[in-house]
């Protein structure tokens, strides 16, 4: 399988790259940027790595790799600030997206290809992408809660002295302000989150609020988000390139999930060679429905705004 990853000069983009190196799955990664010498760069540092970690075909380069791409994962964009929300990135980053978007159209894509939206604000992005390019509305997916979720699960674990991949938890919804904490059904192992010792309320609350958070922490911090998100990329990915049927919170332009319709944001989605295989409609309590549907009328207005100023 190739994967091509515009952006692949950034910090996002570099580090996806090296969690699918090292995963050892894909067999050709491609780094696109505007930064010609930057992709460069960054695909000879992956290919000094190669002989200690997989057979690989590592290059960089411009959309010419579009044709022959089975993934096409878009990681380009303008950075959040530490106190701006990921949907005040709309402004900025829509247009330089949709750039983006026609380059790729031109470039012509494979019928089975599957574009992946990872910049931000990414749910808004992925609907664009869905309305813009001339493919199956399965095949256009974003990585919507899938980081969140992961972050949701380490910090669990670290506050419960748990082993985090035995820590089961999601977050649905909009990536961003408005994103659902499913605690119905959290667990560790085979135990219910709220039956482990040392779980409390004020603590459900706290992690949560630390999830939300959690971006603006470590941009904070280092100035930019990188290890984890090429962790939750690699996830996706690597469940297209095995046809793996994952069950992962990705985002996508809903059908008639919970209610929710003409708007991208995350639910349960088993998620394949073909992009989405399927959405599950899970149990949930009812306060988590009705986040759901929250978040997607949130992100339905964003979008309306965004339609009107690009048409």
């Amino acid at each position: 399988m190739k994967v091509s990853i515009i952006g692949g000069g950034g910090l996002v983009g570099s580090c996806a790259a090296f969690a699918l190196q090292t995963g050892g799955i894909v067999r050709n990664i491609a780094l696109l940027d505007v930064n010609a010498d930057l992709a460069a760069g960054q695909a000879l540092d992956l290919l000094h790595g190669g002989p200690s970690t997989a057979d690989q075909i590592i290059t960089s380069g411009g959309y010419e790799h579009i044709p022959t791409s089975d993934v096409v994962c878009i990681t380009a964009g303008l950075r959040r600030k530490p106190d701006e929300s990921r949907l005040d990135l709309i402004n900025r980053n829509v247009d330089l997206f949709l750039t983006i978007l026609d380059s790729v159209k031109s470039a012509g894509l494979k019928r089975d290809a599957i574009v992946f939206v990872v910049s931000n604000p990414v749910d808004v992005l992925t609907y664009l992408a869905a309305q813009r390019l001339d493919l199956p509305a399965a095949q256009v997916i974003g990585l919507g809660t899938q980081l969140d979720t992961i972050r949701f699960r380490s910090l669990i674990a670290q506050e419960l002295k748990a082993a985090p991949t035995q820590v089961n938890a999601l977050i649905l919804g909009e990536h961003g302000d408005s994103m659902v904490p499913i605690w119905s059904s959290a667990a560790i192992g085979s135990l219910p989150l709220g039956k482990f010792p040392g779980w409390t309320a004020n603590t459900a609350n706290e992690l949560f609020t630390r999830t939300k958070g959690s971006g603006a922490e470590v941009i904070k911090k280092k100035g930019g988000a990188g290890f984890a998100v090429g962790i939750a990329i690699q996830d996706v990915i690597e469940s297209i390139a095995l046809d793996s049927r994952r069950l992962l919170p990705i985002s996508s332009v809903q059908q008639g999930c919970y209610g929710i319709r003409d708007v991208a944001l995350s639910v349960p989605t088993i998620v394949g060679r073909s992009g989405v295989v399927d959405r599950l409609e899970i149990e949930l309590w009812p306060k988590e429905v009705q986040g759901l549907k929250r978040s997607g009328q949130v992100l339905r207005q964003t979008v309306d705004t965004v339609l009107q100023r690009v048409g």
